[in-house]
């Protein structure tokens, strides 16, 4: 089999297109022919060693995965070769088979593209469990989401909708504020490219609080950081909410003075330690955004496909930051 791998920390014109000997499904396992692949931030920092966590190389980047069942290990019942998966990996997913444990893997729908079935999992999950775990978000509240026009950005947007908030998106651009628009944000806006001076970061903060209106937020969904981050909570509500997601314009450095001032809370999102640590809350959110999905409630955005042996070039463009919802590599 082909895999892209990763064999030395560095961009995504270090990663090399490698055969490799066909995996073989152990107990509790199955071996899944990849047919997507999506590409998420954590791929452009994982390659970087600057991720959580530094698999041993080499490596494939990739961490979530839609494909078929090509077999199945001892001690596996309920699935059979033919079925259509999907799976979360963590890494490993740029390759043309994979081993998934059959206890985590979930059944894609009839009718949903592999492209979409990557699409859903990761980006919803944290979201919903932001939103609503970490979140509190209670119908009516006003949610600012920042980088609206992303993977999880999009999630946040429809998600906020689905749970009665009046969604505020704020993107990098017109395309991408005409995105989250279309994915049912109240306003959007437009802001600009940081870093930014004294006087930029206090034009971004009053950009913000414009955009929410006099009330403030009461929920911020951060996955951008960065200068962005401040300006943002100095736009929250009285004992409103940051959920802090990400950091790809850089881990802010935040006055912690702004919290007493507003008595706000920042909270963390950690999606994966969470449906670690609580399995079945976690299964019960994935069952609710499959529900949602059927609904038309939610509907995963991919913008642009890739082959495998451009797998590098996907990567690249997220790190970028030009993405439009879900960027994804297909494997034929």
């Amino acid at each position: 089999m082909r895999a892209l791998l990763s064999e030395a920390p560095g961009g995504p014109e270090t990663l090399k297109l490698t055969d490799l000997p066909d995996p073989v499904a152990g107990s509790g396992q199955l071996l899944v022919a990849v047919k997507a692949c999506a590409i998420n931030y954590p791929d452009v920092l994982i390659i970087e060693d600057k991720y959580q966590f530094k698999p041993p190389r080499p490596f494939a980047p990739g961490g979530e995965i839609a494909g078929v069942v090509e077999a199945v290990g001892e001690g596996v019942s309920g699935w059979a070769p033919g079925d259509r998966v999907i799976a979360m990996l963590g890494h490993g997913g740029m390759a043309e088979k994979v081993l998934v444990g059959a206890a985590t893997a979930l059944r894609l729908p009839e009718g949903r593209s592999f492209a979409d079935g990557t699409a859903l999992i990761l980006t919803y999950a944290t979201t919903i469990h932001a939103l609503l775990d970490r979140g509190k978000l209670k119908q009516g509240e006003t949610l600012l989401v920042l980088g609206a026009a992303g993977g999880v950005g999009l999630a946040a947007v429809e998600l906020g909708k689905a749970y009665g908030a009046r969604v505020i998106a704020a993107a990098s651009s017109e395309e991408k504020a005409e995105a989250a628009r279309a994915a049912g944000a109240d306003a959007a806006i437009v802001y600009p490219r940081g870093p930014f001076d004294k006087d930029g970061a206090k034009a971004l903060s009053q950009q913000f609080k414009d955009a929410v209106g006099p009330g403030g937020a009461d929920l911020v969904y951060d996955p951008v950081g960065g200068d962005y981050t401040e300006a943002a909570v100095r736009a929250l509500a009285w004992e409103g909410r940051l959920l802090v997601i990400g950091f790809p314009a850089g881990i802010p450095k935040l006055p912690l003075n702004l919290t007493l001032l507003k008595s706000c809370d920042v909270r963390g999102v950690f999606w994966g330690a969470f449906a670690a640590r609580d399995p079945r809350a976690n299964a019960a959110h994935i069952q609710t955004l499959f529900r949602l999905w059927d609904e038309g409630r939610i509907a995963p955005k991919v913008s642009r496909t890739w082959p495998l042996e451009q797998g590098a070039d996907a990567i690249a463009y997220m790190a970028a930051r030009q993405a439009v919802g879900k960027l994804v590599v297909t494997i034929d």
